[in-house]
């Protein structure tokens, strides 16, 4: 059995676990949000990931999702769900996990197959129960192969918070630039460049928070970085 370090935010009412170290190259972590309604009006931020999300909807109803990736903060709407447990996976979990590409849903999602993985409404009592039962799912799922450029690929891109060029990113690993492009467009729907964006707009919100609003990830100058973020 996984033994699980989460971390809570009581005000919120949300609760995050890391992925274990085995699934960590396909799944950042796993979160629940309970009283999602109270925070209409809330700013959303992206992160880089592709979140299948769990959901009790305020009608009663149970409801599985899966989010493409968001390109910009936006407000969270009118709220339909009550609360959700989310599965972030990472860009290669969604090729070699789920085995699908969200380019057709960029901001946007799709709907799930109700009994998804057999994850069931009652799942949603106990988070650690739910993670792992997550975990074996997703280990069984694991590829005998993976394409080390790929994994590459990304872990570099991750390490660098974004801060890589595709001139760079195509020395590092061996593969063309047109590949790269092709690659990342086919699977995430957006262009390397714009995914690059939203991980150093992710890393910037550590500055931002500290009151430091000024370049930190090797923007050209002061104006740019306030216009990125």
């Amino acid at each position: 059995m996984e033994k699980f370090h989460s971390k809570m935010e009581a005000k919120t009412n949300y609760q995050f676990i890391q992925a274990p170290s085995s699934l960590s190259e396909f799944i950042f972590g796993f979160s629940k949000f309970d009283n999602v309604k109270a925070h209409e009006g809330s700013i959303i931020i992206p992160n880089g990931m592709i979140d299948m999300m769990f959901c009790k909807m305020v009608n009663g109803k149970f409801m599985i999702g899966l989010i493409g990736l968001e390109t910009k903060p936006k407000i969270m709407p009118e709220q339909f769900i009550d609360s959700f447990f989310c599965v972030s996976f990472k860009p290669l979990g969604l090729e070699y996990i789920l085995k699908k590409s969200i380019a057709d849903f960029v901001n946007g999602g799709e709907i799930l197959p109700i009994d998804f993985w057999n994850i069931q409404e009652g799942d949603l009592n106990n988070f650690e129960h739910f993670c792992e039962k997550i975990v074996q799912k997703v280990s069984t799922l694991i590829p005998e192969n993976l394409d080390n450029r790929k994994a590459e690929l990304f872990n570099y891109i991750n390490k660098n918070n974004g801060e890589v060029s595709i001139h760079e990113l195509s020395e590092k690993i061996f593969w063309s630039e047109r590949q790269i492009n092709r690659y990342i467009k086919q699977l995430l729907g957006i262009s390397l460049k714009s995914y690059c964006n939203i991980l150093r707009f992710q890393a910037s919100l550590q500055h931002i928070q500290k009151g430091e609003l000024y370049p930190q990830l090797n923007y050209t100058d002061q104006s740019h970085f306030i216009k990125e973020i």
